[in-house]
Protein backbone atom coordinates (compact mmCIF):
# COMPACT_ATOMS: atom_id res chain seq x y z
CA UNK A 1 0.00 0.00 0.00
CA UNK A 2 2.84 2.38 0.90
CA UNK A 3 4.62 1.58 -2.36
CA UNK A 4 1.43 2.33 -4.27
CA UNK A 5 1.04 5.72 -2.58
CA UNK A 6 4.69 6.54 -3.24
CA UNK A 7 4.26 5.72 -6.92
CA UNK A 8 1.22 8.00 -7.11
CA UNK A 9 3.19 10.83 -5.48
CA UNK A 10 6.05 10.35 -7.95
CA UNK A 11 3.63 10.48 -10.89
CA UNK A 12 1.93 13.63 -9.54
CA UNK A 13 5.30 15.27 -8.91
CA UNK A 14 6.38 14.48 -12.46
CA UNK A 15 3.17 15.97 -13.86
CA UNK A 16 3.59 19.18 -11.85
CA UNK A 17 7.18 19.53 -13.02
CA UNK A 18 6.14 19.21 -16.64
CA UNK A 19 3.54 21.95 -16.16
CA UNK A 20 5.86 24.42 -14.46
CA UNK A 21 8.98 23.99 -16.57
CA UNK A 22 8.04 26.89 -18.88
CA UNK A 23 6.46 24.74 -21.56
CA UNK A 24 2.83 24.66 -22.63
CA UNK A 25 0.80 22.29 -20.47
CA UNK A 26 0.21 19.39 -22.85
CA UNK A 27 -2.52 18.04 -20.56
CA UNK A 28 -4.72 20.99 -21.51
CA UNK A 29 -6.44 20.92 -24.89
CA UNK A 30 -5.64 23.84 -27.16
CA UNK A 31 -9.01 24.31 -28.86
CA UNK A 32 -7.83 27.43 -30.69
CA UNK A 33 -4.49 26.00 -31.93
CA UNK A 34 -2.57 29.08 -30.83
CA UNK A 35 1.23 28.63 -31.04
CA UNK A 36 2.62 29.13 -27.55
CA UNK A 37 3.76 30.66 -25.44
CA UNK A 38 1.94 33.96 -25.86
CA UNK A 39 4.38 36.81 -25.29
CA UNK A 40 2.78 39.95 -23.86
CA UNK A 41 4.74 42.93 -22.50
CA UNK A 42 7.99 40.87 -22.63
CA UNK A 43 6.54 38.06 -20.48
CA UNK A 44 5.78 34.54 -21.75
CA UNK A 45 2.41 33.02 -20.88
CA UNK A 46 1.70 29.30 -21.19
CA UNK A 47 -1.66 27.62 -21.68
CA UNK A 48 -2.85 26.50 -18.23
CA UNK A 49 -6.58 25.82 -18.64
CA UNK A 50 -9.16 25.50 -21.39
CA UNK A 51 -12.86 24.82 -21.65
CA UNK A 52 -15.45 24.19 -24.38
CA UNK A 53 -18.66 24.64 -22.34
CA UNK A 54 -21.00 24.88 -25.32
CA UNK A 55 -21.00 24.15 -29.03
CA UNK A 56 -20.04 27.71 -29.97
CA UNK A 57 -17.99 28.87 -26.97
CA UNK A 58 -14.31 28.32 -26.11
CA UNK A 59 -12.21 29.63 -23.23
CA UNK A 60 -8.43 29.48 -22.73
CA UNK A 61 -6.22 30.89 -19.96
CA UNK A 62 -2.48 31.50 -19.99
CA UNK A 63 -0.14 32.21 -17.06
CA UNK A 64 3.57 32.74 -16.48
CA UNK A 65 5.51 29.56 -15.72
CA UNK A 66 5.52 28.87 -11.99
CA UNK A 67 2.55 31.14 -11.30
CA UNK A 68 -0.53 29.78 -9.52
CA UNK A 69 -3.72 29.82 -11.64
CA UNK A 70 -5.76 30.17 -8.43
CA UNK A 71 -3.66 33.10 -7.18
CA UNK A 72 -2.09 34.62 -10.25
CA UNK A 73 -0.66 38.10 -10.71
CA UNK A 74 -1.34 38.40 -14.44
CA UNK A 75 -3.30 36.10 -16.75
CA UNK A 76 -3.95 36.19 -20.49
CA UNK A 77 -7.44 35.22 -21.66
CA UNK A 78 -8.68 34.08 -25.05
CA UNK A 79 -12.45 33.59 -25.41
CA UNK A 80 -14.14 32.71 -28.68
CA UNK A 81 -17.84 32.80 -29.47
CA UNK A 82 -18.83 31.63 -32.94
CA UNK A 83 -22.09 32.58 -34.60
CA UNK A 84 -23.97 35.78 -35.40
CA UNK A 85 -23.70 37.71 -32.12
CA UNK A 86 -22.25 41.20 -32.50
CA UNK A 87 -19.53 42.80 -30.39
CA UNK A 88 -21.98 45.44 -29.14
CA UNK A 89 -24.37 42.74 -27.91
CA UNK A 90 -21.62 40.92 -26.02
CA UNK A 91 -20.26 44.12 -24.44
CA UNK A 92 -23.77 45.25 -23.47
CA UNK A 93 -24.38 41.94 -21.70
CA UNK A 94 -21.10 42.31 -19.77
CA UNK A 95 -22.00 45.85 -18.71
CA UNK A 96 -25.36 44.63 -17.39
CA UNK A 97 -23.43 42.09 -15.31
CA UNK A 98 -21.07 44.78 -13.96
CA UNK A 99 -23.92 47.15 -13.10
CA UNK A 100 -25.61 44.37 -11.15
CA UNK A 101 -22.38 43.63 -9.26
CA UNK A 102 -21.90 47.33 -8.45
CA UNK A 103 -25.22 47.45 -6.60
CA UNK A 104 -23.70 45.35 -3.80
CA UNK A 105 -20.03 46.26 -4.27
CA UNK A 106 -19.02 49.96 -4.48
CA UNK A 107 -15.52 49.07 -5.67
CA UNK A 108 -16.76 47.75 -9.02
CA UNK A 109 -16.03 50.19 -11.85
CA UNK A 110 -15.69 50.10 -15.61
CA UNK A 111 -15.11 52.14 -18.74
CA UNK A 112 -15.59 51.30 -22.39
CA UNK A 113 -14.06 52.68 -25.56
CA UNK A 114 -14.04 51.66 -29.20
CA UNK A 115 -11.58 51.47 -32.02
CA UNK A 116 -14.00 52.08 -34.87
CA UNK A 117 -11.26 52.02 -37.50
CA UNK A 118 -10.39 48.44 -36.55
CA UNK A 119 -13.99 47.49 -35.77
CA UNK A 120 -13.01 46.62 -32.20
CA UNK A 121 -14.23 47.46 -28.72
CA UNK A 122 -12.47 47.55 -25.35
CA UNK A 123 -13.74 47.21 -21.80
CA UNK A 124 -11.62 48.04 -18.75
CA UNK A 125 -13.17 47.02 -15.44
CA UNK A 126 -12.37 46.34 -11.79
CA UNK A 127 -13.91 43.68 -9.56
CA UNK A 128 -13.12 42.92 -5.92
CA UNK A 129 -13.70 40.26 -3.32
CA UNK A 130 -14.39 41.68 0.13
CA UNK A 131 -14.44 40.17 3.61
CA UNK A 132 -17.32 40.47 6.09
CA UNK A 133 -16.10 43.88 7.25
CA UNK A 134 -15.98 45.21 3.68
CA UNK A 135 -12.20 45.13 3.40
CA UNK A 136 -10.89 44.21 -0.04
CA UNK A 137 -9.14 40.83 -0.06
CA UNK A 138 -8.69 40.48 -3.83
CA UNK A 139 -8.68 43.26 -6.43
CA UNK A 140 -8.89 42.27 -10.07
CA UNK A 141 -8.54 44.52 -13.08
CA UNK A 142 -9.39 43.23 -16.54
CA UNK A 143 -8.73 44.87 -19.87
CA UNK A 144 -10.80 43.17 -22.57
CA UNK A 145 -10.41 43.70 -26.30
CA UNK A 146 -13.18 42.37 -28.53
CA UNK A 147 -12.67 41.79 -32.23
CA UNK A 148 -14.55 39.89 -34.92
CA UNK A 149 -12.97 37.19 -37.06
CA UNK A 150 -13.56 34.84 -39.96
CA UNK A 151 -11.59 31.61 -40.08
CA UNK A 152 -10.06 30.16 -43.24
CA UNK A 153 -13.03 27.79 -43.32
CA UNK A 154 -15.44 30.74 -43.35
CA UNK A 155 -16.55 30.42 -39.72
CA UNK A 156 -17.42 33.77 -38.13
CA UNK A 157 -17.39 34.88 -34.52
CA UNK A 158 -16.10 37.18 -31.80
CA UNK A 159 -12.66 36.85 -30.20
CA UNK A 160 -11.89 38.29 -26.78
CA UNK A 161 -8.26 38.96 -25.92
CA UNK A 162 -8.01 39.90 -22.26
CA UNK A 163 -5.38 40.70 -19.67
CA UNK A 164 -6.40 40.04 -16.07
CA UNK A 165 -4.30 41.53 -13.25
CA UNK A 166 -4.72 40.84 -9.54
CA UNK A 167 -3.55 42.07 -6.17
CA UNK A 168 -4.15 40.49 -2.78
CA UNK A 169 -4.47 41.44 0.88
CA UNK A 170 -3.09 44.78 2.04
CA UNK A 171 -1.94 45.75 -1.46
CA UNK A 172 -5.39 45.35 -3.02
CA UNK A 173 -6.79 48.79 -2.24
CA UNK A 174 -3.71 50.57 -3.51
CA UNK A 175 -3.91 48.44 -6.65
CA UNK A 176 -7.33 49.81 -7.66
CA UNK A 177 -6.21 53.37 -6.93
CA UNK A 178 -3.37 53.34 -9.49
CA UNK A 179 -2.90 56.62 -11.36
CA UNK A 180 -4.55 57.21 -14.72
CA UNK A 181 -1.21 56.95 -16.53
CA UNK A 182 -0.77 53.34 -15.39
CA UNK A 183 -4.28 52.48 -16.54
CA UNK A 184 -3.70 54.06 -19.95
CA UNK A 185 -0.44 52.17 -20.31
CA UNK A 186 -2.20 48.84 -19.80
CA UNK A 187 -4.97 49.81 -22.20
CA UNK A 188 -2.50 50.81 -24.90
CA UNK A 189 -0.54 47.58 -24.56
CA UNK A 190 -3.71 45.52 -24.98
CA UNK A 191 -4.85 47.70 -27.89
CA UNK A 192 -1.52 47.39 -29.73
CA UNK A 193 -1.02 43.67 -29.09
CA UNK A 194 -0.98 41.51 -32.21
CA UNK A 195 -3.68 38.94 -31.47
CA UNK A 196 -2.66 35.47 -32.64
CA UNK A 197 -4.51 33.86 -35.51
CA UNK A 198 -6.83 31.13 -34.26
CA UNK A 199 -7.92 27.89 -35.87
CA UNK A 200 -10.72 26.19 -34.00
CA UNK A 201 -10.34 22.45 -33.61
CA UNK A 202 -13.23 20.47 -35.02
Amino acid sequence: MKKSRLLILIIISSMLSSISDGQTNTLVKDYLTVPGPIVFDTESYNLSWSSHPSANFYKQEYIIAGDNPEKYNTMILLDVLTGNKTISEIVAAKIVELKAAKQSNPFVSYETFGNTKAGEYMLDFIMTANDASGKITIAERNVYRYTSFTTAAGQKGILLFGVSMRSYGNDARQFIAKPKTAKLDAQNKVKQFKIPVIKILE
